[in-house]
This record gives structure tokens, C-alpha cells and sequence, in this order.
């Protein structure tokens, strides 16, 4: 059968096995399928979804495309996703903070995509930073400090990298299997053997609602436990953005506030959550005294004396981050409490101001985005600042406001962490 019956198949809602998967997906690697041709197959899988054996075949293939990292020698390893969100600054936080606690934490992670900001994005807006190690400095960078932080290489599932490229790009991303495939194939290859996954949920998150997020979980804890991997998913709200700041070095500072222990807010009390699971999970003590153990190191400066470690060790400048010396301010145009803050049309305002990209080949503005001035159920006065733009373009301010709702009650806050799945 050739690819374009392979194609032709699932567009009629057919099952594809895992040959008729490998060869297209694999044809699309290797240049024997073209982008064309491609988006229709992922259009089809957005459209009909894939069963859990062919999901599960689809992460196996992912996973082959390349090579996969022993970590053995470095007994346990941790790592941590985020299936996306705005403002979601968590890995800079956690990450640091969970390897002070003594345990290694390896984390391969991935650009923007879509409306969500990628981990590597905001690494690069620190000048200098190397995020492309080999595997022998990743591994090496491990032993010696605990935690090492770099792209998805070629080596590693190279077929996922091209094919989330493409997602970005083709309105192909709001799929479950896919998602799992992307997600699980990624983690599996890489080698850590305890990861803790942040499944977001609401108009922000690639997912919506709350079932298809249960869902999502379970799909990845199963292939997980295919692989001998202990995964957990935690799931989280993002209706609104989770930090302040939305943009490469706008995150990159403000995680650096948080570890410096500043900033009370959403993704600080997220952040210690996450980090005291993976403690516990690494270390197999119980939340409360990983929770106990978290929060000392964050006060004491350990915390961030580690982000400072990783940063130096992967030949960034901690003094250098990117932030554009343009700042403009929106403000209110009525008073009122701020109740609605659209996390889903900030980010993509964000990737128009030039935190993000549009088109796959798009470079990115390392120092532009938005930093919130105001929280949900503050009450502004009219012409007080909600937030700034950091931008090289020109904006319209009016066009941004639509994105803040102002009513003259408050709202029932929607809870930060919903459940945990196991």
C-alpha cells in the first residue's frame, strides 16, 4: 500500500496498523511525504482520533525514530511536562528547585507551540545560553549539578520534532493521541524513570475541559507503564494565565523573582506544589515533609543559587536576559473588578508582539510579550494600567483591552490545582 492509501484510510476513519503508521510517518521524516500530504493525515487524526493500540504503535514509532538516553547510571531521574499554557513559567522554577533538594532532574524540552510559550524559547532569551547539549554533556552536567536543562535534539525522537513543527503551524494541535504520542515518546526516549506531568485545562490549555484532560492522563500513564515508567499527572487550571508575565525574558525574570523567594501568587504555590511531588516521588518520602524540604531550600537561596548553577554551566549570562526597552501601557477605560483575564488571546497577542511564531521559520523576539498589572477580583480605577506591552511593533492598545473583562462584582475563583492522577 502506498502513502497516499495510508492516508486516504484514515480519512475515511479506518484503522491504521502499525506498518501503514511507520511508513508514513517515517515516508514524512525522510522526505517521501510532504507537508501537504501530512496535514491531511494529522487533520484526520484531529478529526476521527486514533484507538489506544494504534496511539500506543504511534509513540513506539516516535520513540525508534531516534536514539533514547540511558540514564542508569544515574539511578533516579526526574522530569516534568507541561502539555502548554500562558504565563507558564513553571519549569524554570521547579526545575532548579527540585534538583537543590538533591535529586537529579533531566529535562529535554521543547519550543513554542501554538499559543503556549516553549521551555527552550525563554532559556534562549538568556544571552549566551547553550540549549543544544550533547548527550555526554547532558548526562555530565547531571552527575555534577544535579539538573541540565536542553532542546530535543535530532537524535532524539527527530520524527516528533518535525512532526510538532508542523502542529504548530497547521492548526493540527488539539489532539489526544497525538498529544500522548508527542508528550510520552519524548519522556520515554529521554530516560528518566519518575515524571510528573502538568496536564493543563481551560480556554488557555490545548485542552478545555476537564474530561478530556482525565482522559489524556490515563492515555499517558498507560503507555508509561508499558515503558516501566512511573508518571503522575497533575491537573491544573489555565484559564488564566498562570504568571505575570507572558514572553521569553519577561518569564525568565520572573521565575528568577520567584526562586528568589518573591511573588506570591498562582505560579509560585503551583510551582512548590509540583516540586515537593517530584521530591516526593524521587526521594519516597511523604508531600508534607518533600513540601517541608521544598520550602526551605527556596528561602535559604539554594533554589536559586541552582538556576544560577545551571545557567553558568550551560555558558549563559545571568546578567543578560532579553527585555524590550519598549514599554506600553494599557489601561482601563471604566472601573470595576477585574474578573476575566483571556489567558487564550493573551498568548496569541503575545506571539503577534513577537514572543512567539506565526509561520514555522518565524524568529522569534526574545524581549517582547506582556506583563500583567492587575490580578482577577482586583478592583481599577478607569485609566489605571492592567498591563504592559513589550514590543518592537506597533500595537493598537484599544485592540487589546477586549481581552480584560471589568464588572462591578467579584467572581468565585476557579481553583488552581484540580486533581492528581495516578
Amino acid at each position: 500500500m502506498d502513502n497516499m492509501e495510508i492516508i486516504n484510510k484514515k480519512e475515511r476513519n479506518e484503522y491504521l496498523s502499525y506498518d501503514e503508521l511507520n511508513q508514513v510517518f517515517n515516508g514524512y521524516l525522510n522526505g517521501d511525504v510532504n507537508d501537504v500530504d501530512m496535514t491531511r493525515l494529522l487533520r484526520s487524526i484531529c478529526q476521527y482520533g486514533l484507538s489506544e493500540e494504534e496511539t500506543y504503535n504511534l509513540t513506539d514509532i516516535f520513540i525508534k525514530s531516534g536514539d533514547t538516553l540511558d540514564l542508569s547510571t544515574l539511578g533516579i531521574v526526574v522530569d516534568k511536562h507541561s502539555t502548554g499554557g500562558v504565563g507558564d513559567t513553571v519549569t524554570l522554577v521547579v526545575a532548579p528547585l527540585v534538583a537543590s533538594c538533591g535529586v537529579k532532574v533531566a529535562k529535554m524540552s521543547g519550543r513554542a507551540l501554538g499559543h503556549t510559550g516553549g521551555t527552550i524559547d525563554k532559556l534562549e532569551s538568556i544571552k549566551g545560553f547553550n540549549v543544544s547539549l550533547t548527550e555526554r554533556e547532558f548526562i555530565d552536567q547531571i552527575k555534577r549539578i544535579n539538573i541540565a536543562i536542553t532542546s530535543q535534539t535530532g537524535e532524539v525522537a527527530p520524527m516528533d520534532k518535525k512532526v510538532y513543527a508542523l502542529r504548530n503551524v497547521t492548526n493540527t494541535t488539539m489532539s489526544i493521541p497525538l498529544i500522548a504520542s508527542s508528550i510520552m515518546s519524548k519522556k520515554i526516549a529521554c530516560g528518566a524513570n519518575k515524571i510528573l506531568i502538568d496536564v493543563k485545562v481551560g480556554d488557555g490549555a490545548l485542552l478545555s475541559n476537564i474530561n478530556d484532560a482525565r482522559e489524556l492522563s490515563r492515555l499517558m500513564i498507560n503507555i508509561g507503564k508499558k515503558y516501566n515508567r512511573e508518571i503522575k499527572c497533575i491537573l491544573t487550571d489555565m484559564s488564566t494565565p498562570l504568571g505575570k508575565s507572558i514572553g521569553n525574558g519577561l518569564e525568565v525574570k520572573e521565575a528568577i523573582e520567584i526562586l528568589s523567594n518573591k511573588n506570591e501568587g498562582r505560579l509560585k504555590t503551583l510551582s512548590i506544589e509540583m516540586a515537593s511531588l517530584l521530591v516526593s516521588m524521587a526521594l519516597t518520602i511523604n508531600l508534607n515533609d518533600a513540601r517541608k524540604l521544598v520550602k526551605e531550600k527556596l528561602i535559604s537561596g539554594d533554589a536559586l543559587n541552582k538556576f544560577k548553577e545551571l545557567i553558568s554551566s550551560q555558558h549563559g549570562d545571568f546578567n543578560s536576559i532579553a527585555i524590550d526597552s519598549t514599554m506600553i501601557p494599557v489601561k482601563a477605560e471604566k472601573s470595576g473588578y477585574l474578573v476575566k483575564i483571556d489567558a487564550l488571546a493573551l498568548g496569541k497577542l503575545s506571539n503577534k508582539l513577537g514572543a512567539g511564531r506565526i509561520e514555522k521559520d518565524d524568529q522569534i523576539d526574545y524581549g517582547s510579550g506582556i506583563v500583567l498589572n492587575k490580578n482577577i477580583n482586583d478592583y481599577v480605577n478607569k485609566g489605571d494600567i492592567i498591563c504592559y506591552l513589550y514590543t518592537k511593533k506597533e500595537v493598537i492598545v484599544s485592540d487589546i483591552l477586549p481581552c480584560f473583562e471589568i464588572n462591578d462584582n467579584k467572581i468565585k475563583e476557579i481553583p488552581l490545582i484540580y486533581e492528581i492522577i495516578e
